[in-house]
C-alpha cells in the first residue's frame, strides 16, 4: 500500500519543463514551449494506450495532421487529454515528420473501501464520494472526494476529522482505493447566544431553534452540533416565531458560528432586530371578479381585528380564500393580502384582494431526489394534478404538507416555464432521511410500580407513507403487546384507515383486586374536515377475562374480604358444591363488540410540550353490537394552553373532563364504569373517589364524573435548561357518582355523592429523552367519607 500523492498535476510539471528547453527522450525531442513551429506533421502516433482507442486520443487534441501548430497547441492538447480523466500521464514529442503522443492510462478502480469510520457507515460515505468501482481513478476526483468526506463529517459535527486516501496497486492497471478516516471527537455547540432580543429571553428563543447546546444529554442527540443548513433553518424558525407573535418588522441581522479549535466547540450567536409588536386592525375582503362574491367567502378569513398580528394566520387565510374561490367555480382567482400599518397605534389592517390571476395550467410535476418514497406519496400532497389550473398558494401549501410528513430532510418546490406561455412545470426536490425509530421508556407509576416499554415504528413503511408500530410494555403488574397500522390515504382519498391488534394483561395490585386479560383488535377511520377538525369512526371487538385474586376468593366464603358487588363475578365450581372457596373457578370471560366515533379539534403547537392552542376531543363508545355486554360510554376532554409570560417560559393550562356511561340491552358490568382517582384529581389514590363498598372499601366505579384542572408550568430557575426540568403549581377538582342497583350486588354503598373533591399542589416535570416524567405533591382540600388520599404520585409516559 502506498500513499496517493495529491500534488501538482503532471500536466503543469510537463508544461514547466517544456518551457525551459527541448528534452531528449530516447532519440526523440520533446516539444518545448519555447519553440515556435510553423511546419506541420504528417501523422500523430499514439503510444501506451490499452483501453482507449488511438482515434479517441487524437480527437481530444487541438493539433491535426497537415496543419501548422505551435507551443500553445501542444499545451492545449496536453491539458485537453488530462481533462478527460482517462490518463495519468501525457507526453508529446517529435519523431521525424510525425508527432508521438505517449499516454499512461488512469487505472481502473477495483474496489472502494473506508477504514476507521464508525459514526458514518460505508453506505453513507459511499453516496458522498464521486469515485466509483469499475470507474477510472482520477487524482483530482480523489482529492475532491476527500473534501466531500470531510464535509460530511463536519455536517455530523466532527470538525477534527481527517481523511487520507491510499491505493493498493493490482495487476492489469487496477487499484483498490482506500479512504482511511480518523473521525476525531464530536464538535459540539458550547453556547447559543442572542443579541438584540428584549421581548423574549435567550432561554425562550433557544426553545424555538433546532440547534441545541452540548451537555450531559449529547450522547443521545445530534442537534447539538454545528450544521450550516440547520443554522439557516433556525433563522427561518426565529422569523416565523416573531411574525407569529406580532413582530412584523423582525429581522435576523446575522447568524455566526465561531469555532474554538482548541476547545473543539462552536459558539453560535444570533443578532436580531425585533421591532414593535403589532395587532390586527380592520380586516376586509374585496373582489374585482364578478363571479366571486367577497361576502360569500369572508368566513374563510382567520384573522380578526384586535388580536395580535400573526403572519401564519394571514397565510392560512390566503389559502382558505383561494380554496373557497375555487370551490365557487373560479380556479384562477389570485388572493393578494395588502397590509396598511398604523405606526402610532401599532396596528396592521389587512385587506384581502381577490383578483383575476393568470390563466396558467400545470404541464408537469417532476418529483426528484426520492429513492425510497414512492412518487405518488409526494404527488398526493398537491391539490392539483397535470392539466389543472396553477395556483401558487396551493403549491406553497403542498410544500408545507411535505415538510410536515417528516420523511424528508429538505423539501424545495420550484417552478419553470412550460412548453408554452400558459404552461408551468412544477419541480419537487426532496432529500430523504431515515423514518424508522426504536424508542424505549422506563418509569414508575404509583399504581403499577416500575413500568417500561419498547416500541419499533416506521413512518414511511415500504416508501408508501404508511405508519407501522409494534410495542411491548412491561411492568410489575401489567404487560401490553400492541401492533398498529395506519394508511393515511385510504382508497386514494385524504381519509386515514388503520387497524390495531393488542393483548393487555393487568394483574391485581394494591389498587386493583382482580386480574384482567384483554385480547382483541379494531379498525378505525379518520376524515380531516379542516386542518384542525377531524372526525373519526371505528369498530373493535375484544375478549376480556376477569379473575378475582385468590385471597379475595377465599374471603368470599364468609370472612367478608370481598365486596358483595364483586361476588357476582365469581363462578362456583360444581365440584365444590357451589361454595365460593379456594377451589372456586375464578375466570369470567366476556366478548365485547363496540362501535366508536369521535370529534377532535386540535390547534396545539406541539403535541408533546404544548405552549399554545386548544385540544378538544369528544368520544363515544357503543357496545352491544353482538357480544355479551351493552353500554354507551361518552367522554369529553378539553384543554386550553396559553403562554402567560413568554420571557419566563410560563405556560398556563386549563382542562375540563367529563364522562357518562349507561347500560343498554344486555347491560354493562361493574368493570365498564369509570374509576376516578389520582390520575384525574391528584391528592387521591387511583380509584380513590366515587362509590365504594362500605364493608370492604372496594371501589365500585361510577357512571358519571366531571373534573377540572388549572396548572401553570415553567422551567426551574438555576438549573441548566438542557436538563429539561420544569416546575408546576396546580389545582384539581371534580366528582364521581352513580352506580346501577343491578351492579351493587346488595352492597352498602358509601361515597356516592356529587360533592366536589378538590386538591392543590406542586409538581416537578422532567422532559426526559424517554418521554415526560413527573412527580406531584398534592394536598386534598375537600373529600368525602370513604375517599382514599395520596400525597405523592409519580407517573411517566406521553401526555396525549
Amino acid at each position: 500500500m502506498r500513499t496517493l500523492s495529491i500534488g501538482v498535476s503532471k500536466a503543469a510539471i510537463t508544461a514547466c519543463l517544456l518551457a525551459v528547453s527541448p528534452v531528449i527522450v530516447g532519440t526523440m525531442p520533446v516539444i518545448g514551449a519555447s519553440e515556435a513551429f510553423a511546419d506541420a506533421v504528417s501523422s500523430i502516433q499514439v503510444q501506451g494506450n490499452q483501453r482507449v482507442e488511438a482515434d479517441t486520443v487524437r480527437s481530444y487534441m487541438t493539433i491535426k495532421p497537415g496543419r501548422a501548430f505551435g507551443a500553445k497547441d501542444v499545451d492545449d492538447s496536453i491539458k485537453a487529454l488530462f481533462a478527460t480523466g482517462l490518463f495519468s500521464d501525457v507526453q508529446i514529442s517529435r519523431g521525424g515528420g510525425s508527432l508521438v503522443v505517449k499516454v499512461a492510462e488512469s487505472p481502473l478502480i477495483n474496489r472502494i473501501s473506508f477504514e476507521g469510520n464508525k459514526r458514518l457507515t460505508d453506505e453513507q460515505l459511499g453516496v458522498v464520494v464521486e469515485s466509483r468501482p469499475r470507474g477510472l481513478m482520477s487524482r483530482a476526483k480523489v482529492q475532491s472526494d476527500v473534501q466531500r468526506v470531510l464535509e460530511a463529517y463536519r455536517r455530523s459535527g466532527r470538525f477534527r476529522a481527517s481523511v487520507e486516501p491510499k491505493i493498493i496497486e493490482l495487476p492489469q492497471n487496477r487499484v483498490d482505493l482506500v479512504f482511511e478516516v480518523n473521525e476525531g471527537d464530536k464538535t459540539g455547540v458550547s453556547q447559543i447566544n442572542f443579541v438584540g432580543n428584549g421581548a423574549f429571553s435567550d432561554g425562550r428563543l433557544r426553545d424555538v431553534v433546532k440547534t441545541r447546546e452540548s451537555g450531559i444529554l449529547s450522547w443521545i442527540r445530534s442537534t447539538d452540533t454545528y450544521d450550516p443548513d440547520r443554522l439557516n433553518a433556525d433563522q427561518e424558525m426565529l422569523r416565523r416565531f416573531y411574525m407569529k407573535n406580532g413582530y412584523a418588522d423582525f429581522r435576523v441581522l446575522s447568524a455566526n458560528a465561531d469555532l474554538d479549535r482548541e476547545g473543539n466547540t462552536f459558539y453560535v450567536t444570533f443578532a436580531v432586530e425585533e421591532g414593535e409588536q403589532y395587532r390586527f386592525g380592520e380586516i376586509d375582503v374585496q373582489s374585482s371578479i364578478p363571479e366571486v362574491d367577497a361576502n360569500a367567502i369572508r368566513n374563510a378569513v382567520r384573522t380578526s381585528a384586535g388580536s395580535v398580528y400573526n403572519a401564519e394566520e394571514v397565510e392560512k387565510s390566503v389559502e382558505d380564500l383561494s380554496i373557497a374561490a375555487a370551490r365557487g367555480g373560479y380556479a384562477f382567482a389570485s388572493i393578494r393580502p395588502r397590509a396598511t400599518r398604523d405606526y402610532a397605534n401599532k396596528t396592521i389592517s389587512i385587506t384581502y384582494y381577490v383578483e383575476e390571476g393568470p390563466r396558467v395550467y400545470v404541464e408537469r410535476i417532476n418529483v426528484r431526489g426520492n429513492s425510497r418514497t414512492r412518487d405518488y406519496v409526494i404527488r398526493r400532497e398537491f391539490d392539483m394534478v397535470e392539466g389543472d389550473a396553477f395556483n401558487r398558494v396551493m403549491v406553497d401549501r403542498a410544500e408545507r404538507r411535505l415538510r410536515n410528513l417528516t420523511f424528508f430532510k429538505n423539501v424545495r418546490v420550484t417552478t419553470e416555464q412550460g412548453s408554452t406561455a400558459d404552461r408551468v412545470i412544477v419541480n419537487v426536490d426532496v432529500d430523504e432521511q431515515p423514518t424508522g425509530e426504536i424508542s424505549f421508556g422506563v418509569g414508575y407509576s404509583s399504581a403499577d410500580g416500575v413500568i417500561g416499554d419498547l416500541s419499533v415504528s416506521e413512518k414511511n413503511f415500504l416508501g408508501r407513507g404508511q405508519f407501522v408500530r409494534a410495542t411491548i410494555g412491561m411492568g410489575e403488574s401489567k404487560r401490553n403487546y400492541e401492533l398498529s397500522f395506519t394508511e393515511p390515504y385510504f382508497m386514494g382519498y385524504r381519509l386515514s384507515a388503520g387497524f390495531d391488534l393488542y393483548q393487555r394483561e393487568n394483574n391485581s395490585n394494591s389498587y386493583r383486586n382482580y386480574d384482567e386479560d384483554t385480547r382483541g383488535g379494531g379498525i378505525r377511520f379518520g376524515l380531516p374536515i379542516t386542518d384542525a377538525f377531524t372526525v373519526g369512526v371505528g369498530y373493535s371487538i375484544y375478549q376480556q377475562e376477569i379473575s378475582v385474586a385468590q385471597s379475595y376468593a377465599d374471603g368470599a366464603a364468609g370472612n367478608g374480604e370481598v365486596s358483595t358487588a364483586i361476588k357476582q363475578f365469581l363462578q362456583p365450581n360444581n365440584a365444590c358444591g357451589g361454595a365460593l372457596g379456594a377451589c372456586t373457578v375464578l375466570s369470567g370471560k366476556d366478548l365485547i363488540s363496540q362501535a366508536n366515533w369521535n370529534l377532535t379539534y386540535n390547534t396545539i403547537d406541539n403535541i408533546q410540550f404544548p405552549r399554545d392552542g386548544i385540544l378538544v376531543k369528544f368520544n363515544q363508545d357503543i357496545a352491544g353490537l353482538g357480544g355479551d355486554v351493552g353500554f354507551v360510554k361518552t367522554t369529553l376532554d378539553a384543554r386550553y394552553y396559553k403562554e402567560l409570560v413568554a420571557d419566563w417560559g410560563l405556560v398556563g393550562m386549563l382542562r375540563a373532563r367529563a364522562g357518562y356511561v349507561t347500560g343498554i340491552g344486555k347491560g354493562m358490568r361493574l368493570f365498564d364504569q369509570f374509576y376516578i382517582g389520582g390520575e384525574t384529581i391528584r391528592g387521591f389514590e387511583s380509584s380513590g373517589i366515587g362509590p365504594r363498598d362500605a364493608a370492604t372499601r372496594e371501589s365500585l366505579g361510577a357512571n358519571t364524573y366531571v373534573a377540572v384542572t388549572a396548572e401553570a408550568t415553567a422551567p426551574i430557575p438555576f438549573l441548566p435548561e438542557e436538563l429539561g426540568f420544569y416546575g408546576s403549581v396546580f389545582a384539581d377538582a371534580g366528582a364521581a357518582w352513580g352506580i346501577e342497583n343491578r351492579l351493587k350486588g346488595g352492597a352498602t354503598v358509601i361515597g356516592d355523592s356529587t360533592k366536589i373533591r378538590s386538591s392543590a399542589g406542586v409538581g416537578i416535570i422532567w422532559r426526559s429523552p424517554f418521554g415526560p416524567l413527573r412527580a406531584d405533591f398534592a394536598y386534598p382540600i375537600t373529600k368525602e367519607t370513604g375517599d382514599q388520599t395520596q400525597v405523592f404520585r409519580f407517573s411517566g409516559g406521553t401526555q396525549f
